[in-house]
């Protein structure tokens, strides 16, 4: 049955998504706060960021959040971490109390440490109301570049309630986008975000120079630090082995479309932090995501070695060489969890 979505974001993957809602038959309008941008991909339906992808004429765009959002079926939360808070309230008036609301932005918001569903239900809630709502994540190994052109793509509908997660699952599956559902959202999304970090840990090593076996080495071990974190949280070990976890840390590691991967080689070539994210030219949110997975780590006093090496490059100008001798030389360890 055809639903009615609002995008609320017309970066690469909002818009990629809103492609693949439109092809599945649904009625979609797309927001954005900049009338430029929702002018130009009104008039050329094409995004800068998505060469080859055509966007369909059914597609409305619009810089109006009361036109996005009432009498929506479901609303999709579609843009950078840092702007959710803000884009939420706004929304506020114009959403529905009973709410269908999916986010596929990856972040955990520092001091509060809310997952990203949790900034939508904090800032929805605050006057006291929509108490009904309903929020899902979508999450996964999802590179816009390669939604966009129908490539065979598998993402995780995370809802604790699984029939929301499954209605999800309907509105986006078809040929080339296959969801499955998972019920453990805060998993899911402290995946989604904390991976971002190790995929900048891999891309600076890539810039040092380092080669395979230092990849495998960080991706491996950096799952290991996510997922030591999440059971602490109480999340189900199974999510980390999945899609949302192994498999979303696999593709933001070692792609060329990864912003983080890209930004970790520039710092490892020798810029700094800043030259790098500017270079990237997009919001790299593995460093947006270090001081909520610093503040997790010390609350529940989980060892990251990985995420505090990425910390001390990014935030205090330590020599990347140095903090991987620093790695390597750590006391012994071993891998077997029953020791």
């Amino acid at each position: 049955m055809a639903k009615r979505i609002a995008v609320l974001g017309t970066g690469s993957w909002g818009t990629a998504l809103a492609r693949v809602l439109a092809k599945n038959g649904h009625e979609v309008i797309a927001w954005s706060a900049i009338p430029k941008e929702a002018e130009q991909l009104d008039r050329e339906r094409v995004h800068p960021n998505l060469p080859g992808m055509v966007i369909p004429d059914t597609i409305r765009f619009t810089t109006d959040i009361r036109e996005a959002c009432e009498a929506q079926d479901i609303l999709l939360f579609a843009m950078p971490s840092v702007y959710l808070r803000a884009t939420a309230a706004k929304a506020r008036p114009y959403t529905a109390e009973d709410q269908t609301i999916v986010d596929v932005a990856k972040g955990i918001e520092p001091d509060t440490l809310l997952t990203m569903t949790g900034v939508i239900q904090d800032e929805l809630q605050k006057d006291g109301s929509h108490r009904g709502i309903r929020l899902a994540a979508l999450s996964g190994p999802t590179h816009a570049e390669e939604v966009a052109l129908d490539m065979p793509t598998s993402i995780i509908a995370a809802c604790r309630d699984r029939e929301v997660a499954e209605l999800v699952q309907d509105v986006f599956m078809n040929t080339c986008l296959r969801p499955y559902t998972n019920t453990d959202i805060l998993g899911v999304e402290l995946c989604g975000a904390l991976k971002n970090i190790v995929a900048l840990a891999s891309g600076i090593s890539a810039g040092l120079g380092y080669g395979d076996n230092s990849r495998a080495a960080l991706i491996t071990r950096g799952m290991v630090e996510i997922t030591r974190l999440g059971l602490a949280m109480g999340c189900v070990e199974q999510t980390f082995s999945g899609l949302a976890g192994v498999g979303d840390l696999i593709v933001t590691a070692t792609s060329m479309h990864s912003r983080n991967n890209r930004c970790g080689q520039l710092i490892g070539h020798g810029m700094t932090p800043a030259e790098a994210v500017k270079e990237v030219g997009m919001v790299v949110e593995g460093i947006n995501a270090l001081p909520a997975a610093l503040q997790l780590a010390r609350r529940y006093q989980v060892e990251m070695p990985i995420v505090d090496a990425v910390d001390a490059i990014i935030n205090h100008g330590a020599n990347p060489a140095d903090v991987a001798l620093a790695l390597m030389t750590r006391d012994r360890k071993t891998e077997d969890n029953r020791f």
